[in-house]
């Protein structure tokens, strides 16, 4: 019996697959590419794990950016995603005060696709910041406000779940103070946002 070969898929059909949550695109994205980002990392000051931690985050930087349709690209997959990758390293370096950075050869020879790499990076940063203020303020926003909308929101529990657990008389009374909570997490957020 033959084992069946998996079709080597195009650069558009693999940021298709990725965008419609391929399990199949994903295995062929890491085959592929993966390599050269830990050839680079581990001869850059890393392990495989930081190999790892950074392909999943540049994975996550491209899925971001497919799946709100605004990924143009510019130069082949493999350029971008090499792009994105050494872009976090770098940046993780410099975290660590180690700047000792020797590049492999750029894939095909290619441009960096900078500007659009540099966009991107921004943007995931960005949200990456708003994510770590929205955990910041929910954590100060104290209890029961932060139960409360971690149960609606995260747990998905419904407002007569959320009446019996938290002893409100009616749902209406529920949604009322998850509307005031949200106020307070929405002032607390802001107030933060602004003075970063």
């Amino acid at each position: 019996m033959k084992e069946s070969r998996r079709p080597v898929l195009t650069d558009d059909e693999l940021l298709a697959g990725l965008a419609d949550g391929s399990d199949e695109v994903l295995n062929q994205l890491y085959r592929r590419y993966f390599p050269m980002i830990l050839h680079f990392i581990t001869t850059n000051s890393g392990s495989e794990d930081d190999a790892k931690d950074i392909y999943q985050e540049a994975i996550v930087v491209l899925y971001e950016k497919v799946r709100g349709g605004s990924l143009e690209l510019y130069c082949q997959l493999k350029t971008y995603i090499y792009s994105v990758s050494r872009r976090l390293w770098l940046k993780q370096l410099a975290q660590r005060n180690r700047y000792m950075v020797r590049d492999i050869e750029t894939p095909a020879g290619e441009d960096f696709a900078g500007q659009q790499v540099d966009d991107d990076f921004i943007d995931h940063e960005e949200r990456d910041r708003q994510f770590n203020l929205m955990a910041d303020s929910l954590a100060r926003l104290g209890e029961p406000c932060r139960t409360l909308l971690e149960d609606f929101y995260i747990q998905h529990l419904s407002m007569q779940e959320i009446t019996e657990k938290f002893g409100y008389t009616n749902a209406d009374n529920a949604k009322t103070q998850k509307y005031k909570c949200l106020m307070r997490l929405k002032r607390l957020f802001f107030s933060e946002y602004k003075q970063s």
